[in-house]
């Protein structure tokens, strides 16, 4: 049986070639408010390896208050252009500082200032304040290494079930659901 991580990546690969899609990365990450509804947006994946999936974000942002008071999320990934679709069920923890620092210094410079600039889904006062923001970030941090933030990092969702879906035009999709269990997957397909 192929491991799901290893199919996950190849899928990935096909995903990301010769592809329309401008935001080849973007998965969908849902997490669980305090209020217990869903809340979902999409995040840029950094990485898929036996530890899990891998994206950043702030800490103190909606989705990173809510990853700490319920660790429980779904990531959904649908690559229309190729037919297929990846959801993922885990449960997400914080990945080591030096992966963070590794996969900040990674970022575009103007990603970096945006980051400093910017309070994540915190209510601003205007667009023009936080244009502001940033004007003033570019010239205090001039041409300098921009060190990362304490309160940006990144989490690893670690899968307890990912399921595999090739569309097919006559509705009949394969679905391939691999559950996590007694330290093995195990697959096994459901009805479309």
């Amino acid at each position: 049986m192929q491991n799901p991580i290893d199919k996950f990546n190849s899928w990935w690969k096909l995903a990301i070639l010769e592809t329309p899609l401008k935001k080849k990365n973007a998965i969908c990450v849902s997490t669980i408010g305090k209020d217990g509804f869903p809340n979902a947006r999409f995040v840029d994946l950094k990485a898929v390896d036996s530890e899990g999936f891998k994206f950043c974000s702030h800490f103190d942002s909606v989705k990173g208050k809510e990853l700490h008071q319920n660790p429980k999320v779904a990531l959904t990934i649908w690559w229309d252009h190729v037919g297929l679709q990846v959801r993922v069920i885990g449960i997400a923890k914080k990945i080591t500082n030096d992966e963070a620092i590794k996969y900040w210094e990674g970022r575009s410079r103007a990603a970096q200032l945006t980051t400093l600039s910017s309070q994540q889904s915190q209510p601003m006062e205007s667009e023009s304040r936080l244009r502001q923001n940033l004007a003033n970030i570019k010239e205090f941090m001039g041409v300098s290494k921009i060190e990362k933030p304490s309160n940006w990092g990144g989490y690893v969702v670690i899968p307890r079930s990912i399921e595999f879906l090739t569309f097919r035009e006559d509705r009949l999709h394969l679905r391939e659901h691999y559950e996590y269990s007694n330290s093995q997957w195990n697959k096994s397909l459901l009805q479309p």
